[in-house]
């Protein structure tokens, strides 16, 4: 009897139209964690922050949009891209973090789900379409997408549908240079049992997960201006332990998913991995490879979305995966057979992976 795997029978994605270029904070006054100033020209401290990032711009959601609103408008593309009908889906998982929060302040609105809102965005009648959301930092996408493939692999659902939506421009703090870093978004995939009786889809998976000592690297935290409101709270990351945690860690996690496929290292296509730090994904990745004693042309396998769209947490793989399928990524291509290897990392400290045969 054939294994029952799953498949991405459709996908989508929303990209706001709001560009926010790197000159734009050119004459923004930015302030260390400890509060002190930092006495750089805007030019230099985003000269800077390119050459590390490789973030270029990035897309903020209008404001009269929020984040239920992306995830739905991915949703609807993905859906006429499976070409199903709605109320034939049994599951809507959306990844986010931070839920709804209105323009103007940054206080966090889980109340209905997420997911419960874009059901009713998307008008779905059926009451055994169940909606729910996922917060697991930015490698939140891909558990959704791992959790789906457990309930279609036994049974317990036939058609998923799986969101990665965040407006992190709601969250950020203007004083503090991480700002520039992080961007709106949402990606979306139909998950269902393969009936063509080929080879395709999820092939194997892996989690890690290390909160015991490495918890408070992404957190939240009053303004970095001098004498802010303790009260308000903005997100924070501590830059240099997320890169050394990820470059330990993620190539791990990214072995432990191919060998439970059993494919072979050469058949790996592309490495769509969490858009975070232009830098940090070409090392992590050649590391991967390096496990294998291979050296990768990181410009033909990982393919990158980031200098224009910047890190919509866990908005980055959905969306880079549709664009690519849709041949808005330059130089990159996904044809039926390629094998794919899906990862993240992010708060908590979080990591998954999984293995996709297209």
């Amino acid at each position: 009897m054939q294994q029952i795997r799953t498949v991405i029978s459709g996908t989508g994605s929303y990209i706001p139209n709001r560009i926010i270029k790197n000159s734009d904070f050119v004459n923004q006054v930015f302030f260390e964690k400890d509060h002190s100033l930092i006495d750089t020209s805007g030019e230099e401290i985003i000269r800077k922050f390119k050459d590390i990032t490789g973030i270029g711009e990035r897309r903020w959601a209008e404001s009269n949009q929020n984040n239920s609103d992306l995830a739905a408008l991915a949703a609807e593309a993905a859906i006429k891209d499976a070409g199903i009908d709605r109320e034939t889906i049994d599951q809507i998982i959306v990844a986010h973090n931070y839920g709804n929060v209105t323009k103007g302040s940054n206080q966090s609105d889980m109340v209905p789900s997420i997911a419960a809102r874009v059901r009713h965005q998307l008008g779905i009648k059926n009451s055994q379409c169940v909606p729910y959301d996922v917060i697991f930092g930015c490698p939140g996408w891909i558990q959704g997408v791992i959790q789906a493939d457990a309930f279609i692999r036994t049974g317990l659902a036939k058609r998923c549908l799986v969101i990665g939506s965040e407006t992190l421009s709601r969250i950020v703090d203007v004083y503090d240079r991480d700002t520039m870093i992080f961007s709106d978004g949402a990606g979306a995939v139909i998950l269902e049992a393969n009936s063509e009786g080929t080879d395709s889809g999820i092939m194997a998976t892996s989690n890690m997960s290390h909160t015991d000592e490495e918890l408070d690297y992404l957190y939240f935290d009053k303004s970095n201006l001098p004498d802010s409101n303790s009260n308000t709270k903005y997100i924070k990351m501590l830059g240099r332990k997320v890169y050394e945690y990820s470059l330990n860690h993620v190539p791990d996690a990214m072995k432990i998913a191919l060998d439970r496929s059993g494919e072979p290292i050469e058949s790996v296509k592309k490495v769509l991995i969490h858009q975070a730090n232009e830098k940090m994904d070409a090392a992590i990745v050649q590391r991967f490879f390096r496990k294998y004693g291979l050296r990768p042309n990181i410009e033909t396998v990982m393919p990158m979305s980031i200098a224009e769209l910047g890190n919509s947490s866990v908005a980055t793989v959905p969306t880079l995966y549709d664009m690519i399928l849709k041949n808005k990524i330059p130089n990159h291509q996904i044809e039926k057979g390629d094998v794919l290897l899906f990862a993240s990392v992010g708060a908590g400290m979080n990591i998954n992976s999984f293995v996709y045969k297209q």
